[in-house]
């Protein structure tokens, strides 16, 4: 199926920008939205190079009450109806829950629950009008498990997706209502150098990395045959690593903190700080970061 009406919010860098380009490709009517104006410009570019039939940016932020209802009257406005809606705006905070400085905690989860209780409530009364439609949130493998030291963003995703799975269960009522949850491993995106970090080390995604474009790919395919009951992730370690979670807390706990320190934090030293937590860095997004993938 082409030819829909496509609202991307975080389509300025990483997975948003993938999807919207892989959305784009195929013929669909995109529509870009991101806090990161400046950034917006060269995904809109993106989405032109690949021959999209139709491509429009907003400029606004879902963390803020009125930025959902904006951003959705737009897309209206515009091409008077939304198809699929794919919402991957997130920021990201390293440091234990005792370092890191509360009003930054306190963000990077707000702009991942109520980023998408904005934008769910600003939208789904569309997709009902409509009676159809596909609601797509960008999860994370954090958000089935904790880590130390990623306090903050587990606390987000498992927020997020306690709101996404609600959502899947109060729409029950509209059979041609969707709402789907993708939960990627390590993406190779900017967002690991942009992140808010308190360890003192630089960070970086663990091993294997993964492309955007793979969970694009994934997005793509939920948009064609939307899972209503399940959480798609993409990574080929995510399956085991909650597993071990969930049934072996003992021995997960006992690894997870050295294997993290190992993985997910390099040998550069840094300095605190808040990276793009409260202002959008436009300068450091793009669809890719500096790691190598596994494909």
């Amino acid at each position: 199926m082409t030819g829909r009406v496509v609202l991307v919010v975080g389509a300025s860098s990483g997975i948003g920008l993938a999807t919207t380009v892989a959305f784009a490709s195929r013929g669909d009517a995109v529509v870009l939205a991101s806090r990161s104006g400046a950034a917006l410009d060269a995904a809109e570019k993106a989405c032109r190079a690949v021959g999209t039939v139709a491509v429009d940016v907003v400029a606004d932020d879902v963390g803020d009450p009125g930025g959902a209802g904006r951003i959705v009257g737009k897309a209206m406005d515009l091409h008077g109806r939304i198809d699929v809606v794919v919402h991957s705006a997130t920021v990201m905070g390293y440091g234990t829950v005792e370092a890191m400085p509360a009003e930054v905690f306190t963000t990077v989860v707000d702009t991942a629950v109520h980023g998408t209780l904005h934008l769910a409530q600003a939208v789904l009364p569309v997709l009902r009008r409509q009676r159809t439609g596909v609601f797509i949130g960008v999860n994370s493998l954090l958000g089935s498990i904790t880590v130390p030291q990623m306090g903050a963003y587990s606390t987000a995703k498992w927020g997020q997706r306690a709101v996404l799975r609600t959502l899947q269960q109060e729409t029950r009522d509209e059979s041609g209502v969707h709402v789907c949850i993708v939960s990627p491993g390590s993406i190779n995106t900017p967002v690991y150098d942009q992140a808010a970090n308190y360890t003192g080390r630089a960070a970086r995604p663990p091993v294997p990395v993964l492309s955007p474009e793979r969970v694009a790919a994934a997005i793509v395919r939920l948009a064609d045959r939307p899972q209503r009951h399940v959480s798609v992730p993409v990574g080929p370690a995510n399956p085991l690593i909650v597993a071990g979670f969930r049934f072996l807390p003992s021995l997960y706990d006992l690894l997870v903190g050295p294997l993290f320190r190992l993985a997910a934090l390099t040998k550069k030293t840094i300095l605190p700080t808040q990276g793009n937590v409260f202002q959008p860095h436009p300068a450091a997004e793009g669809m890719h970061g500096r790691w190598p993938v596994k494909g």
